[in-house]
């Protein structure tokens, strides 16, 4: 089945998501950002990449691997002319998230911030853990039911409207489970709550070493 998000131009998802009346793009580059800071990896992977939301936040010479994954492959176009000559470690791969993501070499962190949504869970999370290094770790950003408006916000980028059919909400309960089968240990998890009235959860998970190898990577402050 063809991905409706290929069919998303770039330009009417960055100004639905930055539309002050959404507020998600600010919000996901922020958490991204406070990640970076707290376990400051040598290298860190973005599934659902898009034109790069957050990328500017990176320091090259904390993160000197950057690897970037998208289904669309005019997505991962405009991110290299964005970014290639600022972030010399950078690394793209048009892949779809729920095949195995081969010939990409493990990174220390993963973001996948409403992405899991649009996907079935179980086996993007056994082909995530394909490419988290022993000790990595997983951040994920959910989005909760909400009783204000549809499921996909109201804005004037009409053509999103044509991912609503796909998008299914992932309890984060359910993804804290499915994540341990794989080895994925919750840490830490909490709410975020937007002026919108839109709610999400943002969950953090490191793989467990020792069902695979010798630690590689720990907070900053461990």
């Amino acid at each position: 089945m063809r991905s409706p998000w290929l069919d998303i131009p770039l330009a009417d998802y960055e100004g639905h998501m930055s539309l002050p009346t959404i507020g998600q793009a600010d919000m996901l580059a922020a958490v991204f950002a406070e990640q970076l800071v707290t376990w400051a990896p040598g290298s860190a992977a973005v599934i659902g990449c898009a034109g790069g939301n957050g990328f500017d936040r990176i320091q090259a010479d904390v993160t000197r691997r950057v690897v970037g994954i998208d289904i669309n492959p005019h997505y991962v176009q405009e991110l290299a002319y964005r970014y290639a000559a600022t972030l010399p470690g950078l690394e793209l791969y048009v892949r779809d998230i729920q095949e195995p993501l081969q010939q990409i070499e493990p990174v220390d962190l993963i973001y996948a911030a409403l992405v899991l949504e649009y996907v079935e869970p179980l086996p993007v999370l056994r082909n995530i853990k394909a490419i988290c290094r022993p000790n990595g770790v997983l951040v994920t950003v959910l989005q909760l039911p909400s009783l204000r408006g549809a499921v996909v916000s109201e804005s004037p980028f009409t053509r999103l409207q044509t991912l609503a059919p796909t998008l299914h909400l992932v309890s984060p309960d359910v993804l804290t489970h499915s994540a341990a089968e794989f080895g994925f240990v919750l840490q830490t998890s909490r709410q975020i709550a937007l002026p919108s009235g839109r709610e999400f959860v943002l969950q953090v998970f490191q793989l467990n070493a020792s069902k695979v190898a010798p630690a590689l990577l720990c907070p900053v402050n461990c």
